[in-house]
């Protein structure tokens, strides 16, 4: 039975108490009791009602028929949809929302409909909860709207969305939540209050109308109860198992999003959210599968790896001579850098990169194998700041840099050897948000993050013609003018330049791309090489002048510099499978200036012809003849007998969906491919304790972070004196001589005035910058600039 709602509505002024006003007065009266279900109910209404002549009209609600509520609820569904794209849309959110509903038509692609379900479902189980239509609908809404307007601000100062991670911020500095409000903010409140106000006199005026008054309510009590618990159970069941098994490649969820054009997009947040619905872009992030637990996996286990690997450490130790913390070690990823001359089938009129190949005749070097082809540039970064390596990751961990790294309370970085990180800093010229790199390298303990975003603005910005990006030389630049030769640093340099797409750039190119094969290549393809090959040679010149300007510094320095991937393209080359390692390798080298006692290094060809990112501190190490840890000892033990490993390769541009399909890629000393499963017996051993390694660290309790097994020896310690000290008991230790360096700041640490001043000073002119530089790393080797020192 259905509760009605009536209105008596009396007109004349004949009450016995003279009281009732005389222009008549409604009477709302809520039937809780189930009464008034017929006409004698409705007479014994009016003579309580003490009319004195009879004259009384009596309105009945009707309960709304089920398509009105149907209709309605589909209404909310899509408004709330709405509210949440609105949020990842600073522009012309209406016109983006429009593209994501007509994409249905327009290119097949669901993630309208995907996102209204996932809402929905919420939806529906509050509304089971509250059991009134007319306010779970409210409730919803604002729940909705205050996770929109939350999104905003985010995208709006840092352009990046809310991830599960940012919860935790709720628990930790909940107090300093508004902070993160942008100024100019009052429209978005204003705008607020007003959706919010519409919304209730909206819903209070149907409520009003409404005769039914709970949504679930049968005459059996216990049957409106089951009913209403079950649709409660039912969507929370799907999604949350929605939620957890969506980051898992091959689950149910994971599938049945793609099904309906879900296509990830990790390098950008807000784009994965504008493409995809801000609901799964928070979603894919909430559970994602990191890599399988080994089978003896145990805090015995990892102290037992720790205590072997500190013994390689001490008996590569005793033929070392150098601390590598008394260097300051320059990491440069060079965008897309690889030598297009050895592309199978293509040829270029000139070489493109002459003077990087003769510094890597001079000195050690070689061809690093890529994870990616034409993009992945976050991966390589992750494992040559990490030592880690993307073959041991779960197929579904594409992006450790979105997927994992917000995720870790322990992040050992090489960065933090140098006192913790505090002397480190990193430049990017382009956007922070890219990979979620400013909020990882804060993580990271990098002291200053320089880029194009506020508040540590790159200081040179120049670009070559109408090339959208960054030049190198600028790039290098920037970070010249921090170098300190009063202490060792770690620094590192993501370059921009060579980044996609080539649309003909540069003025007076004389780079001309032929094909070597029957198969001519296609007009944009050649433009693109031609293009890549111009910026690959402007590039190869900056190198040259930085390093000739890091000789004229009489501070020990030594450069690792590799080149990403291959830029996406050689469509001739890709077409033929055959060709997959050689479009995975790019080049890289390991140099030391002439302060260095490590100047003029080549280390073997054995040893170095062959590498990926995840070695590049241990053979750093080996170059500067440098002290090194028990990591570092597991890592060159493991480059001896595995010199190149990655996840398994494609000749075509990364998706972000999932690691691709097959085996993972091990390459030998000179450069071919081993079928793994065939090692001997003492590297399949090391290539399990990788696993248990890396999963302590991703996935794992972080035995490891208990032991010194990140640490390298200092004051006189031996590695084996430090893990013996991480064994006793606490109080014991001498906290003060065993500096821990996972300790990262929270913040990046404030610069003084003169130091912001300089990173925002206006860019040097083409003409100027060479010289610019030279100069100021002059000045910087004789007496330090006071700016340049870091607090």
């Amino acid at each position: 039975m259905i509760r009605r709602r009536l209105r008596v509505t009396v007109d004349q002024n004949v009450r016995d108490d003279g009281k009732l006003p005389d222009d008549g007065t409604d009477v709302d009266m809520h039937d809780a009791a189930g009464a008034h279900d017929d006409a004698g109910a409705h007479d014994d209404a009016a003579s309580d009602a003490g009319v004195a002549d009879g004259r009384v009209r009596l309105i009945e609600h009707k309960p709304l028929p089920w398509w009105f509520y149907v209709i309605a609820f589909l209404v909310v569904d899509t408004v709330a949809v709405g509210l949440l794209q609105w949020s990842a849309w600073t522009v012309e959110p209406l016109r983006g929302f429009g593209g994501f509903i007509s994409k249905m038509w327009t290119s097949g692609e669901f993630q309208f409909l995907l996102n209204m379900l996932l809402l929905g479902m919420v939806y529906l189980a509050l509304l089971m909860v509250i059991n009134r239509f007319w306010t779970a609908t409210p409730v919803f809404l604002s729940i909705v709207g205050f996770c929109a307007v939350a999104e905003r601000f985010k995208v709006g100062a840092r352009y990046e969305t809310i991830k599960p991670s940012d919860l935790s911020f709720l628990k930790s500095d909940a107090g300093n939540m508004t902070e993160f409000i942008p100024t100019g903010s009052g429209r978005i409140f204003m705008n607020a209050a007003i959706f919010f106000l519409a919304m209730i006199v909206i819903c209070y005026s149907l409520r009003h109308r409404d005769g039914r008054r709970r949504f679930v309510d049968f005459d059996d009590r216990r049957l409106s109860i089951t009913t209403r618990v079950v649709l409660v159970m039912l969507p929370s069941l799907f999604v949350g198992l929605f939620a957890a098994g969506l980051g898992t490649t091959g689950s149910w969820s994971n599938s049945f999003a793609q099904s309906f054009g879900d296509s990830p997009k990790l390098w950008d947040s807000v784009q994965d959210a504008q493409a995809n619905g801000t609901l799964m872009g928070f979603a894919r992030f909430v559970n994602p599968k990191v890599m399988d637990e080994p089978a003896d996996y145990s805090q015995a286990t990892m102290k037992r790896i720790a205590k072997k690997y500190a013994a390689e450490a001490e008996t590569i130790n005793k033929d070392r001579e150098s601390n590598m913390q008394d260097s300051t070690v320059i990491m440069v990823l060079s965008e897309s850098f690889s030598d297009p001359t050895r592309v199978p089938g293509l040829s270029l009129n000139k070489d493109p990169m002459p003077n990087i190949r003769r510094i890597k005749t001079t000195t050690t070097s070689g061809r690093m194998l890529s994870a990616g082809y034409g993009g992945g540039t976050a991966n390589m970064e992750f494992m040559s700041m990490t030592g880690l390596s993307m073959a041991n990751f779960d197929a579904s961990l594409s992006s450790p840099y979105q997927q994992l790294i917000p995720k870790l309370k322990w992040t050992p970085t090489y960065n933090q050897l140098w006192n913790g990180g505090k002397d480190s800093q990193a430049f990017h010229p382009y956007e922070s948000s890219m990979y979620s790199r400013r909020e990882n390298y804060k993580k990271f303990g990098f002291a200053h993050f320089w880029t194009l975003n506020e508040p540590d603005v790159i200081a040179h910005q120049d670009r070559i013609d109408s090339s959208p990006y960054v030049r190198d030389s600028d790039a290098y630049q920037s970070l010249l003018e921090k170098i300190d030769t009063d202490k060792s640093q770690f620094l590192s340099v993501l370059t921009m330049q060579n980044h996609m797409n080539y649309d003909n750039w540069y003025n007076d190119n004389e780079f001309k791309a032929t094909s070597t094969t029957d198969s001519p290549l296609g007009l944009d393809e050649t433009t693109q090489i031609q293009t890549y090959a111009k910026g690959v040679e402007y590039t190869d010149q900056a190198t040259k002048s930085f390093l000739d300007q890091l000789d004229n510094i009489s501070k020990p320095i030594t450069v690792i510099f590799y080149g990403d991937h291959l830029p996406g393209i050689y469509a001739s080359a890709s077409s033929d499978s055959n060709n997959s390692v050689a479009l995975h390798e790019t080049d890289y080298f390991i140099w030391s200036n002439k302060a260095s006692q490590s100047h003029g290094t080549k280390l073997p060809a054995g040893t170095s012809s062959i590498t990926s990112p995840n070695y590049f501190m241990a053979q750093a190490a080996e170059h500067m003849n440098a002290k090194v840890s028990p990591y570092l000892a597991f890592l060159t033990e493991l480059h001896d007998k595995v010199p190149a490993m990655e996840p398994p390769v494609v000749n075509k541009i990364q998706s972000w969906s999932r690691i691709p399909d097959g085996q993972a890629l091990y390459l030998d000393k000179n450069g071919n491919r081993v079928d793994i499963s065939k090692a001997d017996a003492a590297t399949q051993e090391l290539l399990e304790d990788y696993k248990l390694i890396q999963y302590d660290i991703t996935a794992g309790e972080g035995y490891l972070r208990d032991t010194a097994f990140m640490s390298l020896p200092r004051e006189n310690r031996s590695v084996s004196q430090l893990e013996a000290e991480s064994e006793m008991p606490e109080g014991t230790k001498n906290a003060a001589g065993v500096p821990d360096p996972t300790i990262a700041p929270t913040e990046f640490s404030d610069h003084d005035s003169d130091d912001r001043k300089n990173a925002k000073a206006t860019p040097s002119s083409s003409s100027s910058s060479s010289a610019s530089a030279e100069s100021s790393t002059k000045s910087a080797a004789a007496t330090p600039s006071p700016a340049r020192k870091e607090h």
